[in-house]
């Protein structure tokens, strides 16, 4: 799709924003067309929106989207683009899904942003093709859809289907357009205007580098949390990691406690925990299956954990009960002090 000059001017796209969108994702999609046109000095793009029910549509912000009319409006479009946000849930109104699926039957390119992905997946119009998504919602869309390929990458073209990982990824997914479509030098005209240093292309990873993420550059440290954010199902022992990192465990611990201000144990739980968050608040995975997920062998293990970190059980989690986040908390980590990565 971005490897041919576009065939004829100007080239339609249609947006459909669901209720909760990311308002970051959807403008940076929108707004590299805008400057194109205007780098160019004439229509290279025209996008219409519209939405399920052809009336305006709030995003996750608050800020509201006036739509050009109902899904019907767009169905002569190139490329469309399902734009969503955190509650991809609920998304879809009944009228969606089969609007995509009947479009996949024609030559559009059917495309998603942010969390989209989960609504294409869910359309069935996924199978056989690569695909990503937002990297807080990798994890519950790989437990949902196991059968479908999915990576971490910024955004990813598949013959005509189009997913990008939200964000400002979606300014570098039509930055990728528009040299493929109209050359290099209109795109980089554009990227200078948003002050965008370099377009980066889907190899690119979502999330910053680790240490960037941590704030700390120690190499092995950095290694061994490295390995426990890749072994979240099935923990590492403390031995293990420590060999993994070229260290021995009282090394490995003084580090954690140095760097980090908590025990080794203590970071992997965290690690655990925030995952099992996220397939709670983003699938309807039952609550024994998200624990065995994140590396619990035991529900009840698995809720009192949960429960002291977060303030709230799992299924309180789910039901929307608020409740006081406590964070760290030095007591907690003092009781898995010992821990030798094995839930008992």
């Amino acid at each position: 799709m971005f490897g041919s000059a576009a065939e004829r001017l100007p080239v339609e796209i249609g947006f459909v924003p669901c209720a909760g969108f990311s308002m970051m994702a959807f403008t940076s999609a929108v707004e590299p067309l805008r400057l194109a046109n205007r780098m160019a000095g004439k229509d290279l793009y025209r996008w219409h929106i519209a939405t399920q029910d052809g009336r305006a549509v709030r995003a996750s912000n608050g800020l509201v989207i006036a739509s050009n009319g109902d899904l019907k409006s767009i169905e002569h479009v190139e490329t469309v683009f399902v734009c969503t946000g955190i509650d991809v849930q609920a998304a879809d109104n009944g009228t969606l899904l089969p609007w995509l699926r009947k479009m996949a039957t024609t030559r559009m390119n059917i495309g998603a942003i942010c969390t989209g992905a989960h609504i294409l997946a869910k359309a069935g119009l996924l199978e056989g093709y690569r695909c990503t998504i937002h990297w807080e919602n990798l994890a519950a869309f790989a437990e949902v859809f196991p059968e479908i390929e999915v990576t971490t990458e910024l955004f990813e073209v598949d013959r005509k289907r189009i997913t990008c990982s939200g964000g400002t990824a979606a300014i570098d997914l039509m930055l990728n357009m528009i040299t493929g479509q109209h050359g290099h030098e209109i795109a980089a005209k554009v990227a200078d205007q948003f002050m965008h240093e370099r377009i980066r292309d889907q190899r690119d990873q979502q999330r910053v580098s680790l240490p960037a993420r941590i704030g700390v550059r120690h190499p092995k440290l950095l290694s061994a949390i490295k390995a426990m954010e890749d072994n979240l199902e099935e923990p590492l022992g403390r031995q293990e990691l420590a060999l993994l990192a070229n260290l021995s465990t009282r090394q490995l611990e003084r580090l954690f406690r140095k760097y980090l201000k908590r025990s080794p144990a203590r970071y992997y739980l965290e690690l655990r925990l925030n995952k099992s968050r996220l397939l709670l608040l983003q699938t309807a995975m039952p609550v024994i299956d998200v624990a065995l997920a994140c590396g619990f062998v035991s529900a009840s293990h698995f809720s009192k954990c949960y429960r002291d970190f977060y303030g709230k059980t799992p299924r309180h989690e789910r039901a929307g009960s608020v409740g006081p986040a406590d964070g760290y908390d030095p007591e907690l980590d003092a009781a898995f002090e010992n821990y030798d990565g094995e839930d008992g």
